[in-house]
């Protein structure tokens, strides 16, 4: 197979449709929107979860719970993912973004104490488990609180 024999796969391309070029283009006079009505004006239609004036599904349903505007998010890493790192070295979330751990920063991180830790490792973190805190103590580390 050569470079000029590469074709889309049939069906993932179709032809634009070139309206307003005349009655002979299939698209002219009306452009596919029908005669009259709110649909075939400019802007016209109606918004999302609107159902033609009665109540809508979202308004009808009943309405549960609450989201804590104050709540905090942490970013949890679990003991185990801590192997990756060197023995000796010092884990924070910046060193923990650069290996690929957290994707962002958000309102701290918090070391869980799933699995298990084979390397001798300072953690600085914003929180730690009970478990997690142990088994770095166990392995030699320190567990520090930023």
């Amino acid at each position: 197979m050569r470079a000029h024999e590469l074709k889309p796969a049939k069906g993932s391309t179709q032809v634009s449709k070139r309206k307003g070029r005349g009655t002979g283009s299939g698209w002219g006079k009306t452009a596919g929107r029908g005669q009259d009505g709110q649909n075939s004006r400019s802007g016209g239609g109606v918004r999302p979860g609107f159902e033609g004036g009665q109540m809508p599904l979202a308004r009808r349903l009943p309405k549960r719970g609450f989201t804590n505007i104050f709540a905090k998010t942490y970013n949890e890493v679990n003991v185990k993912d801590l192997n990756i790192f060197a023995d000796g070295d010092t884990v924070n979330p910046t060193a923990l973004k650069e290996k690929g751990l957290i994707k962002k920063f958000n309102d701290g991180t918090k070391i869980l104490g799933e699995g298990d830790l084979a390397k001798k490792l300072t953690v600085q973190a914003h929180k730690f488990s009970k478990s997690a805190q142990e088994k770095i103590e166990a392995a030699g580390g320190k567990a520090e609180v930023i």
